[in-house]
């Protein structure tokens, strides 16, 4: 089974469902989940995670119709806005909604709660709800959330991307990495090795990047790795962001890919495969 670890999908910016200030989207056509599901199909990739995007802020709407069109086949990381005076009680329950598998935080675009402390009260109510985190951040704030990890040992936290930061590529991004692995020391936190060819102006098979994943790989092991795509602005095409794993990385074992490419997100997140 192949599961996506991360894509946006959007609506049209329109006075009734307006995009969130100062937002852009990866292209200019919104991204639906019907478009996205005969991608997936042409892709081969049996199930996706969608992330809302900056441009709904915290409205999951959109994810969650996806989900209850094709709930075999779609389930969200959403958002939530921790200064909301409900939010607390809301993430309490927070995956009693179908397909709500857990929260996302993209720090990198909007660091204001992870600076200011207004989401550190997040960090311990989703321990106790059992609700997992993807986090964006670059490698100079990982040492934010192994401190996390630390102090709440039963929360679940995946990094976003390797942590790499936005806008940079090939050996500038991978620069730092080293600040990456030492967080592998902690059990509970995960990364996706996602949205990887936007992080090289090389092309398919994008070999100076194999040895980044390695290290990666040596690290975390299979069993805390997540492939994904970030669809909506991927360089290449979707099968090739697949078939650099499954085709490309001769090292990785079969079982290796088995986690690699879905098996690891799924039990993370707990979304049952059958």
């Amino acid at each position: 089974m192949i599961v996506d670890s991360q894509v946006h999908i959007w609506a049209a910016n329109t006075p009734e469902r307006p995009w969130a200030p100062g937002t852009r989207p990866h292209r200019p056509v919104p991204l639906g989940h019907e478009e996205l599901l005969r991608e997936m199909n042409a892709a081969g990739v049996d199930r996706c995670v969608i992330v809302p995007p900056s441009l709904d802020e915290f409205r999951n709407d959109l994810a969650l119709a996806a989900v209850k069109a094709h709930p075999d086949r779609f389930a969200v990381m959403g958002k939530i806005d921790a200064a909301d005076p409900t939010a607390r009680e809301r993430l309490a329950r927070w995956r009693s909604t179908p397909g709500m598998l857990g929260l996302r935080f993209n720090f990198k675009r909007s660091p204001g709660p992870l600076k200011s402390g207004d989401a550190d009260w997040v960090w311990g109510v989703a321990e106790e709800a059992g609700v997992p985190i993807y986090v964006g951040v670059a490698h100079p704030d990982v040492h934010v959330f192994d401190a996390i990890a630390e102090r709440h040992p039963r929360l679940k936290i995946v990094f976003d991307h390797m942590a790499l930061a936005s806008g940079v590529k090939d050996e500038a991004a991978f620069k730092d990495l080293d600040k990456l692995l030492v967080a592998a020391r902690r059990p509970n936190i995960a990364v996706k090795v996602s949205a990887l060819p936007c992080y090289t102006d090389a092309s398919y098979p994008y070999r100076n990047l194999h040895s980044h994943v390695r290290r990666v790989y040596d690290a975390f092991g299979p069993q805390r790795m997540m492939w994904g795509s970030d669809l909506s602005r991927l360089r290449g095409t979707y099968r090739e962001c697949v078939m650099v794993f499954t085709e490309e990385m001769k090292w990785l074992s079969s079982r290796d890919l088995e986690w690699i490419m879905g098996r690891s997100l799924c039990e993370w997140l707990a979304w049952p495969r059958a």
